[in-house]
């Protein structure tokens, strides 16, 4: 019981990782479009 709650555990904290890191992308193309409207 308590090796599937660890591993549901882990899988929680590493598809958190990714959507932060999808977020981290997301916005700096955000930025990115930004710079080049202003130049």
């Amino acid at each position: 019981m308590s090796r599937i709650l660890i591993a549901f555990v882990l899988m929680l904290g590493l598809s958190a990782c990714n959507t932060v890191q999808g977020i981290g992308k997301d916005l700096k193309k955000g930025g990115e479009a930004i710079e080049k409207s202003v130049k």
